[in-house]
């Protein structure tokens, strides 16, 4: 038997929890979230770059030119936290805020050249890293993984 991990001791999560598993899987998905979230910050820090700010340009471009709420509702975040990245964004090139032509009003985002470049410059190391991440499973876990998350997923965008 492996010696537990603080986190384990902190959450009450692990093999030897004695959570409901729903709740040992909230722990224990949240931990998850924490850790890779901090382990990604890690390595665009030097960059200046954080990984909601990664997130948010990923959303844009695939989204196309969302508006500020579409970009906050894709990400399950606030407007008002989605505009302070945007800001962030903005001041360092990668993004583009611009005036919705049919409602002057709305503002629409996009990504700029220069994040395309910066991300293709980054991407293969990027993809490693998060391979690395989860080479402590076998391709069909991470596959199984996948679908649980998914499931989950779902149903609290549809609660």
């Amino acid at each position: 038997m492996s010696p537990r991990s603080k986190s384990e001791d902190l959450f009450g999560i692990g093999a030897d929890s004695e959570l409901a598993p729903s709740v040992r899987a909230f722990r224990t998905t949240l931990m998850l979230a924490q850790k890779l979230r901090y382990a990604m910050d890690e390595r665009l820090r030097t960059d200046g770059l954080t990984t909601q700010q990664a997130a948010l340009i990923t959303v844009v471009t695939a989204m196309g030119k969302p508006s500020l709420a579409e970009a906050a509702a894709a990400l399950g975040s606030t407007h008002q936290n989605v505009a302070q990245i945007v800001a962030a964004l903005v001041r360092k090139e990668l993004l583009l805020v611009e005036p919705d032509p049919a409602d002057r009003r709305r503002k629409l985002l996009s990504a700029t050249n220069n994040s395309a470049a910066y991300w293709r410059e980054r991407d293969a190391g990027d993809y490693a890293a998060v391979a690395d991440w989860f080479a402590g499973l076998t391709p069909a876990e991470v596959e199984t993984f996948c679908e649980l998350s998914d499931r989950v997923i779902a149903k609290l965008d549809h609660a």
